[in-house]
Formats: C-alpha cells, sequence, structure tokens
C-alpha cells in the first residue's frame, strides 16, 4: 500500500487519480501529523508534492524523508531528488562537486570580500536568492553601484521571499501578453500585495548574511527546460519576455520536439544518472551551442507540459503520444517498492 499526502493543484491528485483506476491500494495522509512515522507502517512507500513556497514543509520535509528512507520506507521526492529543492546555493556546490556543466556562480558569505570582488568583476551579472521561482527574485545587476546596493542589503536588512514590486510587474506584463479580463483582475491583487505582506512573506525569514550572483551569458532568446522522470524524458522551449533576459516564468512556450537540441537531453540524462534523482527539472541556456545548466528542481508545473506531443527515453528513441507526467512518479514508486 501506498500513503499519499493530498494538496489541492498538487501531483496527488493525479497519483489518486491512478491508484483508483488501477486498483492500487493507497491510504491518504497527514504529512503535517506527529504520528506521520506510525501512519505509515503499514505502507510500502509515501508521496508527497511539498511546496517550496509552504513554510511548515520547508522546514522538516527533508527530515522526514531521511528518517523514512531510514526505516525502509520509500518515499518520493526521496533524498537525492529533493535536498536541493528550492537551494540555489546548495545546486551551485553540486555542481561543483559533480562537473555537471553549469553558469559560473559566485557565493560569498562575508561583505568585505563580496565588495572586494565586486569591483574587480566584469558586468552585467545576474543576481539570485538562494530560494524563489519563476523569476521572481532574479535581476540584472549592470555595474558596480548596483552590485554595492544588493550586497549591503543582503548583509543587513536581506531580501524577502517574495519580491512584491516584482509580482505587481510579472501580472502587468501577463496581461500585455494576454489581455484577458482574468489578467486584467489580477493586476488588482498584485497591488494589494504590494501594499499587504502575503503569508509567505509573514512566514519565512528575511534571505540575508550571503550574496549569489551567476555571470550573465548573453544572446539566448530562450532556455530549454528538460525533465526527467526514470528513464523519460520531456521537454520545452521556453520564450524571454519582451525587453528581458528572463525565461522562467513567461508563459511563452513552444512545444515542438524538433526544437529541443539532443545534446540537452543527454547532459539532463547524465546529471540524473550522476545525482541518482527520480525527478529533475533542468534549465539550460547556451553559449554558443554549448548548453549550460542554469538551475534544477524536482517540482514543476504540469501545466506547461500538457501540449508536450511524446517523450524520449534515455536512448533518445522518441515516444510519441499524450502522457501524464505524475503516472510516470507513481509507476516508478510501485516498481521501487517491490
Amino acid at each position: 500500500m501506498i500513503a499519499i499526502h493530498h494538496r489541492k493543484n498538487s501531483f496527488s491528485e493525479q497519483w489518486i487519480e491512478y491508484c483508483e483506476s488501477n486498483k492500487v491500494a493507497y491510504k491518504n495522509v497527514n504529512c503535517f501529523s506527529g504520528n506521520i512515522i506510525h501512519d505509515v507502517e503499514d505502507c510500502t512507500a509515501l508521496m508527497w508534492h511539498w511546496h517550496h513556497n509552504d513554510y511548515k514543509s520547508t522546514i522538516f520535509a527533508r527530515q522526514l524523508t531521511l528518517s523514512l528512507e531510514l526505516s525502509g520506507t520509500k518515499v518520493f521526492p526521496d533524498t537525492n531528488t529533493a535536498w536541493h529543492f528550492d537551494d540555489k546555493l546548495g545546486q551551485k556546490y553540486l555542481f561543483d562537486a559533480t562537473g555537471i556543466p553549469a553558469i559560473e556562480t559566485h557565493v560569498f558569505f562575508d561583505k568585505s570580500e563580496a565588495l572586494l570582488w565586486a569591483e574587480r568583476t566584469s558586468y552585467p551579472k545576474v543576481f539570485k536568492l538562494r530560494v524563489g521561482a519563476g523569476s521572481e527574485q532574479v535581476r540584472l545587476v549592470n555595474g558596480l553601484r548596483d552590485a554595492k546596493a544588493m550586497i549591503n542589503k543582503a548583509f543587513s536588512g536581506g531580501f524577502a521571499k517574495r519580491n512584491r514590486k516584482n509580482l505587481l510587474s510579472e501580472r502587468v506584463w501577463h496581461f500585455r501578453r494576454d489581455k484577458t479580463l482574468k489578467s486584467f483582475f489580477n493586476i488588482s491583487r498584485g497591488v494589494a500585495r504590494l501594499l499587504i505582506p502575503t503569508k509567505i512573506e509573514q512566514d519565512f525569514p528575511p534571505e540575508k548574511n550571503y550574496v549569489y550572483f551567476q555571470d550573465f551569458i548573453p544572446d539566448n532568446d530562450h532556455d530549454i527546460r528538460v525533465i526527467v522522470i526514470g528513464h523519460r524524458a520531456f521537454a520545452i522551449k521556453r520564450l524571454v519576455r519582451g525587453n528581458d533576459f528572463r525565461a522562467s516564468g513567461s508563459g511563452k512556450i513552444i512545444h515542438d520536439p524538433d526544437q529541443i537540441p539532443h545534446k540537452c537531453l543527454t547532459m539532463a540524462f547524465e546529471a540524473v544518472n550522476a545525482l541518482k534523482t527520480q525527478c529533475l527539472a533542468l534549465d539550460f541556456v547556451f553559449i554558443g551551442k554549448s548548453p549550460l545548466v542554469v538551475e534544477l528542481s524536482y517540482a514543476f508545473s504540469v501545466r506547461g507540459y500538457q501540449d508536450c506531443p511524446g517523450y524520449w527515453d534515455q536512448d533518445l528513441n522518441w515516444f510519441e503520444g499524450k502522457f501524464i507526467p505524475e503516472h510516470f512518479m507513481i509507476e516508478d514508486i510501485l516498481q521501487d517498492s517491490k
């Protein structure tokens, strides 16, 4: 029997549908229960799609996962898959240790060292927080003055996990792109969020006492997002916003498999094998024709991949036809639990 923690609009909706359609024994559990270890004692696996913006999850999901693994219970996502989730600092050292080709990253935990580097480096650079998704806290630093401002703030009050001004700008951009009534009303909600702290801002402490910069890679009008689940890969091409450099979160997606470089697929499978992950989403940009990894994650918004016309296996054989990514996850955990 499989234990599933259900959360609305998460992978769990399709996990449950799969179990009910295929007569797989499962039970709903609450991972926030203090008795969760005992609640899954009669199960071979636990599946929990925990979210990076849920503070309660971030303070114990990794610890619960490792504890269950030590007891012999399979978990999705397991430790190898999720320990670096929403942690760009952790990913920097992971790339360095494994030799995964990635964008050059500069991390400092000392203000004076960061300022000295800022005076000597070239620009532009890309500033990021350790946390965040969808380019929410990604900023282009055009010169020394901008870099010093970021560094001084990082080593004083720090940054909120959510960037209110950026969130409002994103809503305005989506309205200009979509021109729908829904996107118009989202702007008013963005104005409200500009004035009133969100629950995420209230829950999470400020990000401070470190700075994270990546080299800026010019002349990229898109990135490639590859997701590997087990021995299957599917991918999309994401176009950057107008007058911007960011592709993540743009919503401008091309699902044509012919526009996915096979080198990205090969590198993605190699990364999965090196990191021993169950599910891995990797973002690639390019220097010439050479792909570099920007960052990675185990979680993703399924909506962006529903129009993928098929997937590849490890040998890059193409399998035409619609598929449900969450079903791949549960099929793998069932096989691994035997």
